[in-house]
């Protein structure tokens, strides 16, 4: 379960006269560790706003508070594949999405930029 998150570094620019069409999102989970007993999940969530108007990036830290068999399989999983098990990175993407959603808006507010909307909940399927 995640019971915590720290924003490590927040980033947002805007090329005045640019109009704002549409923005392209992306999560990237950047690293996973074990530290104090919890699983601690590195993510970066950005928002590049389309004909280079402007772009916004935020860097976080989600902690989780794992039974032993989850947080051991989230941390080999990592190690083997630089992945997530599907069914937990569905919760990771969710919170990092709803995070980043509700932080850029702030940013995007400040900057003039259109708000980077929450979609509806992420879901991970296979091909």
């Amino acid at each position: 379960m995640i019971v915590g998150e720290k924003i490590i570094e927040i980033k947002g620019s805007r090329v005045p006269g640019k109009k704002i069409e549409s923005l392209n999102l992306n999560i990237s989970i950047d690293g996973v560790e074990e530290k104090d007993g919890f699983v601690e999940i590195t993510y970066t969530f950005s928002a590049d706003y389309k004909e280079g108007a402007g772009s916004l990036s935020i860097k976080g830290i989600l902690v989780a508070d794992e039974e032993e068999g989850t947080k051991k399989k989230i941390l080999e999983e990592w190690k083997k594949s630089k992945t997530l098990p599907p069914d937990y990175a569905t919760t990771v993407l969710s919170a990092v999405n709803y995070s980043g959603s509700a932080n850029g808006t702030l940013l995007a507010r400040v900057l003039g930029l259109t708000a980077p909307f929450i979609p509806p909940r992420i879901q991970i399927t296979k091909r």
